[in-house]
C-alpha cells in the first residue's frame, strides 16, 4: 500500500491498546491536526473515512476546543430532539440547562474526567437532590457521552468510571380490602368518584386514566382499552400513545367499575348541559368541568389528598392504589401472568419482583391445594 498523502490520516496504536487516527482539516484559523479512537483498527477506519468525508463536505467544528456545554446543545438538537417523545426531550432540556451546563458547561469537552462527574454527583446531593433525580442527570450525560465517543469526538466516557447514586425502591403501601370500602364509601357522590373506582378495580396508572376516552369503554361488555396516556409538557397536557406494546392493552371491568362509570357518564352529560358553549369536547372520560384534560398535580394535590384526609386513611400516593389492585389480586391467588396483563407490565418478571410479599401467602395457598388434590 502506498503512503497516504497529506491530510489524509493515519492509524496507530496506543500503549493503552487503543487506536487512534490523525488527519488534517482546515479552519477558520488554519489548518489544524483532529485526533479520533477507537478499540479497534476498523472501527478507528470507519470512523476517519466519515470524518474526511464531512471535512471534504465541509462539515468541520473545532472539537479540539469544544467545550461540555456547547457540546450538549449540539446533541440535544441534532441526536435526540427529533428521536424520542416530546416529554422525554423536555426533560433531557431541562437536566443539561439546570443542572449539567452551569457545572461542566466551561469544561472542555475532551478534558471532561471521571473527577468531574464524580464532583457534580457529590455536589447535588450535598444541595438536597434526590438519588433519583441525580440518577436522571447521570442517564442524560451517559447518553450524551455515548454519542461524543461513536461521533469521535472523545476515546472514553467519562462516566464509565461513575458510579449513579443508589435509588432505593420507595415502599409501597396498598390498602386492606377494608381500607378500601372505607375510601370508596367517603368518595361516593364525588365528581370523579368513578376515576377512584377505576384505579383500584383495574389497576392502570394515573396518567392511563387521565388519557382515557368515552370511545375505549364498551359498558354493556364491561371492557376497557388502554390506548394512550395524558403527559404533562410544557405547553400543557398532552394526550400520546403508551411507551411500550404492553401498555396497549384491554381490561375487563368489574360490575362495580361499569356502574361508577354509568354514573359518571350521566354526571359528565349535565356539566355539558350547564357549560353550554363553554364546553370544549375532547371525548375524555375524566376531564375539567369545561371538558379540559385534567391537570394530575391537581388531581393529586386537591383532589385526592382531600379525599384521604376525609377518609383518615394513611397518605398514600395515588399510585399506591395501583398497588392496592395487584396486592388484592395476588392475594386472592389470581394468576401472576394475568396481573402482569391487566397492569401493562413488560413482562411477568416485572410483577413477580414488584409483589415478591404477596407470593409466601400464595406459596402457602399452593401447599395446601396440593394437599387437599391428594387426600
Amino acid at each position: 500500500m502506498g503512503r497516504r498523502g497529506n491530510g489524509e490520516g493515519s492509524i496507530t496504536r496506543r500503549k493503552d491498546g487503543l487506536y487512534m487516527a490523525r488527519y488534517t482539516v482546515q479552519t477558520a484559523t488554519g489548518a489544524k491536526r483532529r485526533t479520533l479512537y477507537g478499540k479497534t483498527r476498523q472501527e478507528v477506519a470507519e470512523k476517519l473515512t466519515r470524518a474526511m468525508a464531512d471535512r471534504d463536505g465541509g462539515l468541520v467544528f473545532d472539537a479540539d476546543n469544544l467545550k461540555v456545554g456547547e457540546y450538549l446543545e449540539r446533541w440535544l438538537v441534532d441526536s435526540v430532539l427529533d428521536t424520542v417523545r416530546p416529554t422525554t426531550y423536555e426533560r433531557y432540556e431541562q437536566i443539561v440547562r439546570i443542572h449539567v451546563r452551569p457545572a461542566l458547561g466551561s469544561v472542555k469537552l475532551k478534558n471532561l474526567t471521571p473527577v468531574h462527574v464524580r464532583g457534580l454527583y457529590r455536589e447535588k446531593l450535598e444541595a438536597g437532590l434526590s438519588a433519583r433525580t441525580v440518577q436522571y442527570i447521570h442517564v442524560t450525560l451517559h447518553k450524551a457521552l455515548k454519542q461524543a465517543v461513536q461521533d469521535g469526538l472523545i476515546p472514553r466516557n467519562a462516566t464509565e468510571a461513575v458510579k449513579a447514586p443508589q435509588v432505593r425502591r420507595e415502599e409501597m403501601r396498598p390498602l386492606s380490602a377494608e381500607q378500601v370500602k372505607v375510601l370508596l364509601e367517603v368518595a361516593r357522590g364525588d365528581r370523579l368518584e368513578a376515576l377512584y373506582v377505576l384505579a383500584i378495580h383495574t389497576g392502570l396508572r394515573q396518567n392511563e386514566l387521565l388519557g382515557l376516552k368515552w370511545e375505549d369503554v364498551d359498558l354493556e361488555s364491561g371492557t376497557l382499552r388502554v390506548r394512550r396516556t395524558l403527559v404533562t409538557a410544557k405547553g400543557g397536557p398532552v394526550l400520546m400513545a403508551p411507551k411500550t406494546k404492553g401498555s396497549r392493552r384491554s381490561v375487563r371491568l368489574t360490575q362495580g367499575a361499569v356502574e361508577a362509570l354509568r354514573g359518571h357518564l350521566k354526571r359528565q352529560l349535565q356539566e355539558i348541559d350547564r357549560a353550554g358553549s363553554l364546553w370544549r369536547e375532547n371525548g375524555l372520560m375524566f376531564a375539567s368541568e369545561s371538558g379540559e384534560p385534567l391537570d394530575r398535580r391537581y388531581l393529586t394535590s386537591c383532589r385526592y389528598k382531600a379525599l384521604l384526609k376525609r377518609t383518615e386513611l394513611p397518605m398514600i400516593r395515588f399510585h399506591d392504589l395501583r398497588h392496592t389492585c395487584a396486592t388484592l389480586l395476588l392475594s386472592k391467588n389470581v394468576n401472576p401472568k394475568i396481573v402482569s396483563e391487566m397492569l401493562g407490565h413488560a413482562s411477568i418478571a416485572i410483577t413477580l419482583d414488584t409483589y415478591s410479599h404477596v407470593l409466601p401467602n400464595m406459596r402457602d395457598h399452593a401447599a395446601a391445594a396440593m394437599e387437599d388434590a391428594l387426600s
